[in-house]
């Protein structure tokens, strides 16, 4: 609560609406792009399977489960996930699953920040410095980032694949903070989103190749001036 109440204090003119609990069990108000879908319950609980369709190969594109009912520029986004390594995938699979946000009405542009849960525990360091990752679509994909300005949009982090990881996003302008597993201080910041901030768009819940994805308990609390 403390560094909420900071958060706000910093944001200056901005002011929280109340957070919004998203269900993952109506389609009604989910758009899949990309992906199938099928909602499910574990642990009680309602979750939302995502698997990428076949055929998109590229990694970075628009994969996600949309949803349409959500117009965001600032706030967090809070939520759990869930990912394994899907059956025949390539040796490169590494659970990939996060989040979309600011995604435009035909998909076009949107930002994204995803782990990589196989990665955080993988003997190889390097794999380890790869367990995060910031992109944005169209023009920075990961790779582009990775080439041009090594180590700066990715960190490591302790992760770990078929378990269920609390991810909380913090988005203020140009500026994201990806808090893993409730910790106090961020795994990645990024302080210069690549595209326009001044428009609302939805949030998707990502996956990419390889990955049998889950998500669950989507809480989204949006600030406005």
């Amino acid at each position: 609560m403390f560094r909420y109440v900071c958060i706000i204090c910093l944001l200056g003119l901005f002011q929280p609406v109340s957070a919004q609990f998203v269900p993952l069990d109506k389609k009604a108000h989910i758009e899949a792009v990309n992906v199938h879908l099928r909602s499910l319950t574990t642990d009680g609980k309602q979750c939302l399977e995502v698997l990428k369709n076949e055929g998109v190969y590229q990694p970075s594109q628009p994969t996600y489960a949309k949803i349409k009912d959500v117009s965001f520029i600032n706030g967090t986004i809070e939520l759990e996930v869930y990912s394994s390594i899907l059956q025949g995938a390539p040796e490169a699979a590494r659970g990939f699953i996060g989040v979309a946000f600011r995604i435009n009405n035909d998909n076009t542009s949107f930002e994204c920040i995803y782990i990589r849960p196989r990665n955080g525990r993988d003997p190889d360091q390097l794999r380890r410095n790869h367990s995060t990752q910031y992109f944005a679509y169209p023009d920075h994909p990961f790779s582009k980032l990775r080439k041009e300005y090594p180590g700066t949009y990715e960190s490591y982090a302790d992760m770990e694949l078929n378990t269920w990881i609390p991810m909380r996003i913090e988005i203020h302008d140009r500026t994201a903070r990806l808090y893993l597993n409730g910790d106090e201080q961020p795994s990645l910041i990024v302080n210069d989103l690549k595209n326009a901030f001044d428009t609302k768009g939805s949030i998707g819940l990502f996956v990419d190749n390889g990955t049998q994805g889950y998500f669950r308990n989507l809480k989204v609390t949006v600030l406005e001036d």
